[in-house]
């Protein structure tokens, strides 16, 4: 089993920054590729970015290429993804999801989930 926690989310104007963090533990991160998924209110989870577990395959959806990041520090156990030139349509809870398989930009390739953050542009 594992377990992700995000963390970073908050309240930012439009334009402004971020930084989002997802906490593992319960089994050995580098061994999952790591993905980031947004849902809006009454809108389906959507893909944002994912990593792979070798650090390749980083893909970005293209609402979001050009201002997110999405990286990984396997010592620490962790995932991120920087949020630049933040948009008031890119206001979502924002997940981390870990795959055993192949880097995926589908939601249902992935294993597990964290319980979301809270991301809001104002305009």
């Amino acid at each position: 089993q594992v377990q992700l926690v995000e963390s970073g989310g908050g309240l930012v104007q439009a334009g402004g920054s971020l930084r989002l963090s997802c906490a593992a533990s319960g089994r050995t991160f580098s061994n999952y590729a790591m993905g980031w998924f947004r849902q809006a209110p009454g809108k389906e989870r959507e893909f944002v970015a994912r990593i792979g577990w070798d650090y390749t395959n980083t893909y970005y959806a293209d609402s979001v290429k050009g201002r997110f990041t999405i990286s990984r520090d396997n010592a620490e156990n962790t995932v991120y993804l920087q949020m630049n030139s933040l948009k008031p349509e890119d206001t979502a809870v924002y997940y981390c999801a870990a795959s055993m398989g192949p880097t995926s930009t589908v939601a249902r390739r992935y294993n597990y989930w964290g319980q979301g953050t809270q991301v809001t542009v104002s305009s």
